[in-house]
């Protein structure tokens, strides 16, 4: 699921509707807003720019994973890796 897909233009209103969906569904799983989701991606597309060149087609999803504390919130990043940088 690439959570930056809901902020591009869609052309059907199923398309649509399921991508809202899904957005509430990540919002109520980790609590997070998409804006402050569309910042995480930014600043950490910013920090990886200085090392690497990469894909602006980055996927960026909260998720819950289980840890001894129980369940909690997890940011799962997809982030395709064109060129390492040199320096």
């Amino acid at each position: 699921m690439d959570i930056f897909s809901f902020f591009k233009k869609k052309s059907g209103s199923k398309e649509v509707a399921k991508d809202r969906l899904k957005l509430i569904l990540m919002h109520d799983r980790g609590d997070v807003s998409p804006e402050l989701l569309e910042n995480i991606k930014n600043e950490i597309m910013d920090v990886l720019r200085k090392y690497v060149e990469i894909d602006a087609d980055m996927e960026l999803q909260m998720t819950t994973t289980e840890t001894e504390y129980g369940s909690v919130p997890a940011l799962v990043a997809n982030i395709p890796i064109k060129k390492m940088r040199q320096g």
